[in-house]
């Protein structure tokens, strides 16, 4: 991760909507399907605002990330089973230790992908289970995923075969943030065509906070289908994975 980005997570992890949206989807599923206690590891803590959340609701909480300055700033929030580490490695815990393993917007920027669920899996219990988000919509994508270090976009089918070859399985996957993807159509197709943004950090557009409560209002009602019917389009996919 840029270190510019990790601010920008430091700056909008409370308020703005797509993360405050994602933190209450994970948590949601959290309880529905690997109820705390047990232990929880992330891998990509990020400003690890999704670890103290975890930490709030019971679960013992350990935090892989790339970068030293994710560790140093979550151990500064009071986590301290921290650890720089890079995913594809071999990961630094008793094998079958894990009751859930969170990976939020990790898996695309794995080189080996494949090896990074297996590893995973080596930490998991035969109980426990993985809560996962992609990027969705190979044809999205842009600048702004090379400059955040993705590798590809997913599509269900290429999300299910990683999943296979790591010998786990899907226990179910669907889409989410649907309510975004027109303008992201667009801001993609506009990038395309008049060459935009081509040099610039990529930023979360800052928004009203009007607009911002609306966002997770649209968050909301969509949390309630993916619980019972799953959603159909997304810019995100969003699964649970079994061994």
């Amino acid at each position: 991760m840029d270190p510019g980005h990790l601010s920008e997570l430091i700056e909008l992890e409370e308020s703005y909507w797509w993360h405050v949206a994602k933190r209450k989807l994970v948590s949601d599923i959290l309880r529905r399907e690997f109820p705390a206690p047990g232990i929880l590891i992330e891998g990509g803590i990020g400003s690890a605002r999704n670890l103290l959340e975890f930490k709030r609701m019971g679960y013992e909480v350990i935090g892989f990330d790339l970068m030293q300055d994710s560790v140093d700033y979550g151990r500064s929030r009071g986590l301290t089973n921290l650890s720089v580490h890079e995913l594809s490695q071999p990961w630094p815990v008793a094998p079958a230790s894990a009751k859930v393993i969170v990976l939020l917007d990790v898996m695309e920027h794995m080189q080996d992908p494949v090896q990074l669920l297996k590893n995973a899996a080596e930490a998991l219990s035969k109980e426990g289970g993985i809560i996962i988000t992609v990027p969705a919509y190979p044809s999205l994508y842009s600048s702004w995923d090379r400059k955040l270090g993705h590798y590809c976009r997913y599509t269900k089918k290429h999300f299910s075969q990683n999943v296979k070859e790591a010998g786990l399985k899907v226990k179910w996957v669907t889409h989410w943030n649907s309510f975004t993807l027109p303008a992201a159509i667009f801001s993609r197709g506009a990038e395309r065509v008049f060459n935009r943004n081509q040099d610039e950090t990529p930023r979360f557009t800052r928004i009203p906070k009007f607009i911002n409560h609306c966002l997770l209002s649209c968050a909301g009602v969509e949390r309630k289908l993916i619980h019972a019917t799953g959603v159909p389009f997304g810019l995100s996919l969003i699964g649970v994975l079994v061994k």
